[in-house]
């Protein structure tokens, strides 16, 4: 199941007041990418990708964690039945459905790891899992991001930044580029776009 975009938007206003920060305009630039690469494409729900773009970090809600926030993410949508955003809260930070990719602290209980490894162990990704995860890449606090230039970025601040990771989300940059057949930094509207509200 998933939330309305109106419901959406406000889960994110609401979480913001609990943990003021940048996380949620991220999460807003997130969702106006994911939107319009959908409509591109011609066989995506553009509404269903605003939504988990919108939430694909809402876990941020309880607080800064790193690890932490995949799991209350997913725990929280599925507790109010969002089962489609659970999923995206899980697998927008692991490519490759391994939680060895993960860029950040292990700031989980024993019980939130197994949950998470557990989890990605069956999962079935598709379309919105990759878009999901190709838009968290391109999305600023302020606007759209030059991918490479972020991950690179991500990089000096963590120390490190996984090859196979780097390389997979330049796959997705590719992948949706020839789905669409045009430049994802102009059907983002990456030069002008700019987050309104916050």
């Amino acid at each position: 199941m998933l939330s309305t975009r109106e419901k959406a938007e406000e889960l994110l206003r609401e979480a913001e007041i609990c943990n003021p920060g940048p996380w949620g305009n991220h999460s807003r630039v997130a969702a106006h990418c994911a939107e319009k690469i959908a409509v591109a494409c011609g066989d995506m729900d553009a509404d269903k990708a605003y939504i988990l773009g919108l939430l694909h970090d809402i876990g941020r809600k309880f607080g800064g964690r790193h690890l932490g926030h995949v799991s209350d993410g997913y725990s929280y949508m599925m507790s109010l039945g969002y089962d489609e955003v659970a999923q995206i809260c899980l697998t927008h930070s692991f490519n490759s459905q391994s939680t060895d990719e993960y860029i950040g602290d292990f700031d989980t209980t024993d019980e939130e790891l197994k949950l998470i490894q557990d989890t990605l162990k069956v999962v079935v990704m598709d379309e919105y899992d990759r878009l999901i995860q190709l838009c968290d890449s391109l999305a600023g606090a302020e606007g759209v991001l030059n991918i490479e230039e972020h991950m690179a970025d991500v990089k000096r601040r963590y120390g490190s930044y996984p090859r196979e990771k780097w390389d997979s989300n330049l796959a997705l940059k590719r992948h949706f580029e020839e789905k669409m057949g045009k430049d994802i930094y102009i059907v983002v509207d990456k030069d002008n776009f700019k987050v309104s509200c916050g």
